[in-house]
């Protein structure tokens, strides 16, 4: 099935295919050229993530054709309410089967957030792309996730409880922007699973680290540079959430994709 949609910059098509345990899952595309894989962070989606701010169309300006899948219980995704929707690991299998049902074998990959640790789970569970992209992510985000899983497990479980203007009140109102759903997205924290230290030191690929000034809500972005072999460091303005909505988030996935 496929949908027209238009986004900031240009228009979008958006497809669904069912995943290794039948949830529907959607992604979105703009471009032609050479396939870059690009995930978005928890409690986003696709269209808030790459398309509204233009990123995606910064990439695909380069020849690439930009996949974006929403994550399970995000976006245009199926949102189930069963715990069995969320083993561990549930996120990583749909992002091999999006790339087996779309028959990629040469490919780029990458996410920001949640969709970098996504990446950095199918890098160590067998994906094999030829280029990788780290943004909006630091090293513990990656080797330590009951860090996040934590906080935002407070968060969901308190909703309307926050004080106007705290980092949890700003998290519950984007959620609001979004049309999240807090059962499915509770669900989500159970599927998180750590990337040992030693699997991130392998990956091996040519590899983006971009990540906001100010953002450090993952652990730092500079020290998972520095810990991967051949990795490429870039700072951008803003914070975890605010760096999103600059365009140099963009240019730089960009420039770095058509180097």
């Amino acid at each position: 099935m496929t949908e027209e949609g238009s986004g900031s910059l240009t228009d979008y098509s958006t497809d669904y295919f069912d995943s290794f345990d039948g949830t529907r899952i959607a992604w979105h595309e703009i471009g032609e050229g050479r396939p870059v894989v690009l995930i978005h962070g928890y409690l986003s989606d696709a269209k808030t993530n790459w398309i509204k701010y233009g990123h995606a169309a910064k990439v695909a300006a380069k020849g690439f054709r930009v996949i974006m899948p929403d994550l399970r219980a995000h976006g245009d995704s199926a949102k189930p309410h069963d715990a069995a929707a969320y083993p561990k690991d549930a996120l990583t299998r749909d992002g091999h089967a999006l790339i087996a049902h779309l028959g990629l074998t040469e490919y780029d990959l990458g996410g920001y957030s949640l969709g970098a640790r996504t990446t950095s789970r199918m890098l160590a569970t067998g994906a094999t792309p030829r280029r990788v992209i780290f943004s909006g992510m630091g090293l513990e985000g990656l080797t330590d996730t009951d860090r996040r899983s934590g906080h935002f497990r407070g968060i969901l479980t308190k909703l309307g409880q926050h004080v106007r203007g705290t980092p949890e009140w700003l998290v519950e109102a984007f959620l609001k922007t979004t049309g999240g759903d807090p059962v499915a997205l509770l669900g989500i924290l159970d599927t998180f699973a750590d990337t040992p230290l030693e699997a991130v030191k392998a990956i091996a690929q040519p590899t983006l680290v971009v990540c906001g000034a100010e953002d450090f809500d993952n652990g730092s972005a500079k020290e998972l540079a520095d810990a991967l072999p051949d990795a490429r460091y870039v700072e951008t303005p803003g914070g975890h959430m605010s760096a999103v909505v600059k365009p140099e988030l963009g240019q730089a996935i960009a420039d770095f994709l058509a180097a």
